[in-house]
């Protein structure tokens, strides 16, 4: 069902089921999957591509020119996968030709109000938004990741899977994966076990996590030596990799 008063240009590619409320703007060259929801006075700009069973509340802006200087017009984009919420006042921006020209959101993630995915975002999968997070250009969101409100990420910051941030937290550097971290700039403040719990991980493994945590941060050991003491201890161990992946390939340092 469109309503009356939505302007929905025919180029654009609506599936099954769709809902589009009053006033709503979808331009040319946007694909909307089947059982979607699109709220009153939301525009949807060109060259903007999203799955099934997604919800995008009123005034959101989903698909906008990047907030860059930098971007001269070029053809840029913008996917969303499936199953997203997308809250009142989001604003999310296609990618840059310099940053390979597309920002990705994954599926099933929650984007609270006045949340703001900048250019050349990565998003994965069950991450949760909170009112106000806000994401600079080139950041990377692993899934399973908590941004409280009013918190912010640097540009070309990564944040690591099953990690959570505190309300208000300024991040300018990587987050190891499973930590919690809170402050301006952010600071760790132990690792995620609430949350790691509730999501099944075992005892056995959670101690696991819990021990590299302590080579990296309460051993005192260079970020080379926290490597090498990971790898001898944890060979063969998936979540000792995360670690390792950042660790071996931060650009920005990590929070520690």
């Amino acid at each position: 069902m469109i309503h009356k008063t939505a302007i929905v240009d025919p180029a654009a590619k609506l599936g099954n089921n769709v809902l589009v409320g009053a006033y709503t703007i979808i331009e040319a060259n946007v694909e909307i999957g089947d059982d979607c929801q699109i709220g009153p006075h939301v525009v949807i700009k060109s060259h903007t591509k999203m799955g099934n069973k997604n919800k995008i509340y009123q005034f959101s802006s989903i698909g906008e020119d990047p907030q860059d200087l930098k971007y001269k017009g070029e053809e840029t984009y913008l996917e969303i996968g499936t199953g997203n919420i997308i809250r009142e006042y989001c604003t999310l921006n296609r990618g840059t030709h310099e940053g390979g020209g597309v920002t990705k959101i994954g599926n099933n993630n929650l984007l609270m109000a006045y949340v703001h995915i900048a250019h050349d975002c990565v998003l994965g999968n069950h991450i949760i938004l909170a009112n106000n997070a806000s994401l600079a250009g080139h950041v990377q969101i692993d899934d399973y990741v908590g941004l409280g409100g009013l918190s912010g990420v640097h540009q070309y910051c990564r944040i690591g899977t099953h990690s959570f941030a505190a309300g208000g937290s300024m991040i300018n550097k990587d987050v190891l994966p499973y930590l919690m971290v809170s402050g301006y700039y952010a600071k760790p403040f132990g690792l995620n076990t609430i949350g790691l719990k509730r999501r099944g991980f075992s005892d056995e493994r959670i101690s696991d996590i819990k021990a590299i945590y302590k080579i990296v941060y309460r051993k005192g050991l260079s970020v080379q030596d926290s490597i090498a003491e990971i790898k001898e201890q944890f060979l063969d161990s998936e979540d000792a990799k995360l670690f390792l992946e950042m660790l071996e390939d931060t650009d920005r340092g990590f929070v520690r």
